[in-house]
């Protein structure tokens, strides 16, 4: 298995709209093509931003790649996210203003699997 967490460092008054738009446009099209969402968070940060993260399992790195490589290469989906992005002013806007920080890393197990000794 592969296991990767989606992070995002967003102001707190956009996180609705940012929330809607993973549930409405994003998940839809991650899970139509197979990623496996374990869950998905938020935390709130003392500085008027909130931490926004999901964990996602893939069979392999190489389903990851290739899950990621139709996704983006659905063009419905990528003129969905377009205009998202031009109703909030732009990519280049939403990025100054509101999600401060992306992050897309590899999670490590750190629990050994235990065999069944029955």
């Amino acid at each position: 298995m592969f296991y990767r967490r989606k992070s995002y460092i967003v102001k707190r008054g956009f996180v609705e709209i940012f929330n809607n738009h993973f549930n409405n446009t994003n998940l839809p099209n991650q899970l139509k093509y197979g990623s496996r969402l374990i869950g998905r968070w938020m935390k709130d940060n003392t500085d008027n931003t909130v931490e926004i993260f999901a964990i996602w399992e893939y069979d392999s790195y190489e389903d990851y790649v290739e899950i990621e490589k139709k996704v983006r290469s659905d063009e419905a989906h990528v003129k969905r996210i377009k205009d998202w992005y031009e109703k909030n002013g732009g990519k280049d806007n939403v990025y100054k203003k509101y999600i401060l920080e992306v992050r897309n890393e590899a999670l490590e197990s750190t629990v050994r699997h235990q065999q069944n000794t029955n």
